[in-house]
């Protein structure tokens, strides 16, 4: 009787909550992103080169979207000098190149390199905070170019080109192409794989209110720091694709423009910030709008600002940000689901 009694008490307490972070449609999305990128490394052997061509800018384009989002949609930091680092990328290519090291596996050396050189330049940055530290990140990418250009081995002000690179066109073309593919996928499953773990949760409370993180144990600084060193790291091997892609440097000012940090700013507040899956959204869609409608001129812009202004007004989430909130859909998800 009394173990009758023990067993229908223990059956009658509740099984604790259980945690999730997908669903099976996660898990298909995830086989689908590994059958997309199988697909997409194939594609030197069944289409022409110059649809892969094209298609490296989308890619480059999805690797610097995804950096700017990891500062500004999971640390709070909002920078509108990344392009510091996309500059610093491509010169150090040059250097490496020189010394004898091949372009393509020069890149890893380079994010690696740049990413060293940002490690002290964030203790520079983060002084400043919000507007501040926007504005002053953008300093840092003008004193940058400045120093560039003193460089008579650079190019000085007037570019350069590279100097060994595969004579072969098609050889080129595809190797250019699968080095973009390969910085595209480490950039989007490196921030998935850095927002898994737990220093992804901190980043969630730093972008919240970064005072009560503090408050609640989460070393900010530290964390703040690893995310902007790995956003240059990225911003620099995208910046070494754009110098490879070009066959070098046309002008400092147009590898340190700040063009680019506007896309990035663009990129992933139409696709949605805060989100994995949004950079890549926005980063196709500005790909789309500026190969349909970058020869029309001024239209180009006017469409381009319509899109933006559009969105911010109705979608304020951005596309996949809002389609994620109505249907809870995720193919990378970091977010924690309590079941019973």
């Amino acid at each position: 009787m009394t173990v009758q009694t023990s067993e229908a008490a223990v059956s009658s307490i509740p099984k604790p909550p259980v945690v999730h972070r997908g669903s099976r449609a996660t898990a298909y999305g995830l086989v689908g992103t590994t059958l997309v990128l199988l697909v997409m490394a194939a594609l030197p052997y069944v289409v022409e080169s110059s649809v892969t061509t094209e298609l490296v800018k989308l890619c480059y384009l999805i690797a610097l979207a995804s950096m700017w989002n990891l500062l500004a949609g999971y640390a709070g930091m909002v920078s509108m000098g990344q392009q510091a680092f996309i500059g610093l990328g491509a010169y150090s290519l040059f250097i490496v190149n020189d010394h004898g090291m091949n372009v393509y596996a020069g890149t890893l050396v380079v994010s690696a390199a740049v990413g060293l050189i940002a490690w002290p330049v964030s203790y520079i940055a983060f002084r400043l905070r919000g507007g501040y530290f926007a504005v002053g990140s953008w300093v840092i990418a003008e004193v940058v170019r400045l120093i560039i250009v003193r460089f008579d081995s650079l190019g000085d002000a007037s570019g350069r080109n590279l100097s060994d690179i595969t004579a072969d066109p098609l050889l080129r073309r595809a190797y250019t192409y699968w080095l973009a593919l390969a910085v595209m996928a480490a950039a989007v499953l490196g921030v998935y794989g850095l927002l898994r773990s737990r220093l992804g949760l901190d980043l969630q409370a730093i972008r919240d209110d970064d005072t009560a993180a503090s408050s609640l144990g989460v070393n900010v600084s530290t964390g703040k720091r690893i995310v902007y060193v790995t956003a240059a790291a990225g911003c620099a091997a995208a910046g070494a694709v754009i110098c490879v892609n070009s066959l070098g440097v046309a002008s400092p000012t147009q590898i340190f423009g700040v063009q680019y940090s506007a896309l990035m700013v663009f990129m992933v507040v139409i696709g949605g910030i805060g989100t994995v899956e949004g950079p890549i959204i926005g980063a196709l869609a500005y790909f789309l709008l500026d190969k349909y409608f970058a020869q029309s001129g001024v239209w180009y812009l006017v469409v381009v600002g319509a899109t933006a202004i559009v969105v911010s007004l109705y979608l304020p989430r951005g596309l996949w940000g809002t389609l994620a909130h109505r249907k809870g859909w995720a193919v990378f998800p970091v977010r924690h689901h309590v079941r019973l």
